[in-house]
């Protein structure tokens, strides 16, 4: 199925790392309080369960906002009301703004494609950590992640609404660990590339906090 996000760039002086995307979430999120689809968040603080149709990243310095579905009208509002931000107390003016409507393929392809990680894939939960740091061999905990970003696409099909029918195949190439932060607390991450029978829209995320730009993937 075709699916038509939109994506706002926005453009600040100060140098910015991949975790302050977490930042600007919190800072936009006291613009639309009201709207759960901005923050992830119920009215009674109970986090929203569903694929984030609004997501916050930072690459290469760049500040990117995804808005798919009803996130598509929020995304226009930030890009017509955000004229600043700010980052660790310190106000941010944005310097230039710019916005992106594309049409992308989301669904099972006949073919491996390839992609990698843009910033760290949050694989692994509490449980899975275990399974991980127990396993007896690097190919054992390769297929492990493997089976874990199946998983991952198998939940973001579900939260687009596209019931996958065919068996996906996903192939982990230079994969290495990496440290990260998520809300302060030490987290173990992933980079490197892929292969899975499956089109994935560019600068979607995959894994835990992609809302939080974590996991966002790019097409090789």
């Amino acid at each position: 199925m075709k699916i038509e996000p939109l994506l706002l760039k926005l453009v600040i002086n100060d140098k910015l790392s991949p975790e302050a995307a977490r930042k600007v979430r919190g800072y936009i999120a006291s613009f639309f309080r009201d709207n759960p689809v901005v923050h992830h968040h119920l009215p009674d603080g109970r986090l929203l369960y569903r694929y984030p149709v609004i997501q916050y990243k930072v690459i290469n310095n760049d500040i990117i906002i995804i808005g798919i579905y009803e996130g598509v009208e929020v995304v226009k509002k930030i890009f017509e009301e955000v004229q600043a931000l700010v980052i660790d107390s310190t106000w941010q003016e944005v310097v230039t703004k710019s916005l992106f409507s594309y049409s992308a393929e989301f669904g099972s392809a006949p073919q491996l494609l390839p992609y990698t990680f843009l910033s760290p894939w949050l694989a692994l939960n509490e449980q899975n950590y275990q399974h991980y740091v127990c396993a007896g061999s690097p190919q054992a905990r390769r297929e492990l992640l493997e089976r874990i970003l199946v998983g991952n696409i198998l939940s973001v099909a579900k939260g687009l609404g596209y019931t996958v029918t065919a068996p996906l195949t996903a192939e982990l190439e230079n994969i290495r660990e990496v440290r990260t932060t998520l809300k302060g607390t030490p987290m173990l991450g992933f980079l490197g590339n892929f292969r899975v029978n499956f089109e994935i829209p560019e600068f979607l995320g995959l894994g835990k906090s992609v809302s939080r730009g974590f996991g966002t993937i790019g097409r090789l």
